[in-house]
């Protein structure tokens, strides 16, 4: 949805258009959704900044002026929240996801070891990006999983997009760094090895 589509929106949500409001939230809430999940793992705490984001323009449309992309705007609110989240936040015991691939593997399928293996490599990818600081672990996912470009990123973190590219160098070089370590410690070849 281009930003003249969003400005029409928002020009009936300030007249109190529910229907205009639902379509907004159809077309923006999947992706916020993923963004705020991504920087908390948590799905309700997720759930609720997306609620409250959303809510956000419900009150003030108008606050939207079309200066950068609809989604941009939407994830710099977002952003501020989650930050807020954070300052709160308790310190949680780690989860892994392992205990249901462990019924898997009790069950005695075909297939068993290469899920156990498959669940292990996400849980180490999961640990990878979240050793990294919470400035390099969102530009990662902004630029790698929402699409929004090196100027967008360097507007919703609010700094030049020189440091944007600095952290994203530093990501990619710490996430390559920790999977190399997870697959040799797996007993694969080290990444960038050629058979």
């Amino acid at each position: 949805m281009d930003n003249d589509q969003v400005l029409r929106l928002l020009g009936r949500i300030a007249e109190r258009d529910e229907s205009a409001f639902k379509e907004l939230y159809r077309a923006f809430s999947r992706k916020l959704y993923a963004y705020v999940l991504r920087q908390l793992s948590n799905e309700a705490q997720a759930e609720e900044i997306v609620s409250d984001t959303l809510y956000e323009v419900w009150k003030a449309p108008a606050r939207f002026r079309g200066e950068s992309q609809f989604s941009t705007w939407l994830i710099g609110i977002a952003r501020n929240k989650v930050l807020m989240a954070w300052r709160g936040r308790k310190p949680d015991a780690d989860h892994d996801d392992l205990d249901d691939v462990a019924e898997t593997m009790a069950a005695d399928e075909p297939g068993a070891f290469e899920m156990l293996a498959q669940a292990q490599r996400s849980a180490g990818v999961r640990r990878c990006m979240d050793k990294l600081s919470s400035e390099h672990r969102e530009c990662i996912h902004l630029v790698f999983y929402e699409g929004l470009s090196v100027a967008d990123v360097a507007k919703t973190q609010q700094c030049p997009e020189g440091t944007v590219k600095t952290r994203l160098f530093h990501a990619r070089q710490k996430l390559k760094n920790c999977l190399r370590l997870l697959l040799e410690r797996e007993g694969d070849a080290p990444l960038g090895a050629t058979s």
